[in-house]
């Protein structure tokens, strides 16, 4: 039981890192709209970086040692495009007034109005209302994707921290690490959506909480069934719903923000972060 605690509260300090990341928003200012696409485009790289390097090839791995060279690789890939598949439906089922993905400018929405600075000022706020709907259902999407992430992940670092607690501890500050700025990706959006630090944070710290939770459900009811086929499939399913969201909710909005060239700064940025934290983690 000693055992048992002491995984639980590193399980739950890996997962709850998510929280520093998301506390950015509170020294940010809402009108910066570079540092929001900067922002995004981080969260985008870290997105792509993880899914395509690290959760692709722990599904692949564990699919081929299953079920052989040539299915596992097609299991693994069927899997991942079903991701990106079940991510789009989703995003296609949301009710929504107006496609949030189709943002307009103030221009062009003007283009048939008639003369008068309050017809303008209604656009203008009509304008603003779609690109923070668009960024809330972001934010959420990606808390979604980051919270069914961290369920394996945080099953996995509590069934090394139960069997061995000091050498769980190298495991547990590499996903801390790269939680970090998991916890960016959910909380700026939020943010700027809904301009309460208070939601940016509770949805943040919410996707991290997911690792404790994963722990406990895996622990009781979840590790007697799993083995490395559904685990394999529900990383190449959770990787390409991470890619999904990057590619068609994070960098078009990072470009719709800023300059091309800042979106661009911010995925590389965001690559490099989890690249490192990812060899600390092999390395640990």
């Amino acid at each position: 039981m000693d055992n048992f605690w002491i995984a639980l509260a590193l399980t739950a300090l890996a997962g709850l890192s998510t929280g520093i990341g998301s506390m950015l928003a509170f020294f940010s200012k809402k009108s910066n709209a570079k540092f929001l696409a900067i922002s995004l485009g981080f969260s985008a790289g870290v997105m792509i970086y993880v899914s395509m390097i690290e959760i692709f090839h722990k599904a692949q791995n564990a699919l081929i040692n299953e079920l052989g060279q040539v299915k596992g690789s097609w299991v693994t890939v069927i899997a991942f495009f079903g991701g990106m598949l079940l991510i789009a439906v989703i995003d296609r089922l949301i009710p929504s007034s107006e496609n949030p993905h189709e943002l307009h400018s103030v221009e062009e929405i003007c283009a048939d109005c008639p003369e008068g600075s309050h017809h303008i000022e209604q656009v203008q706020k009509r304008a603003e209302a779609e690109k923070n709907r668009k960024l809330l259902r972001m934010g959420l999407f990606t808390a979604l994707a980051i919270t069914i992430h961290n369920f394996p992940e945080g099953l996995a670092t509590f069934v090394a921290a139960l069997q061995e607690p000091q050498l769980a501890i190298p495991i547990v500050i590499a996903i801390a690490l790269h939680n970090i700025p998991e916890g960016i990706a959910v909380s700026v959006p939020i943010y700027y959506a809904t301009g309460s630090k208070k939601k940016a944070f509770f949805y943040s710290f919410l996707s991290g909480f997911s690792e404790p939770v994963g722990a406990l459900v895996g622990y009781l009811i979840l590790l007697p069934f799993m083995n490395a086929v559904l685990t394999g499939i529900i990383f190449a399913l959770v990787a390409g719903i991470m890619v999904f969201i990057a590619l068609d909710e994070l960098l078009p909005s990072a470009r719709e923000y800023g300059e091309h060239h800042l979106s661009i700064y911010g995925m590389v940025a965001g690559m490099m972060v989890m690249a490192f934290s990812l060899l600390i983690f092999a390395l640990a």
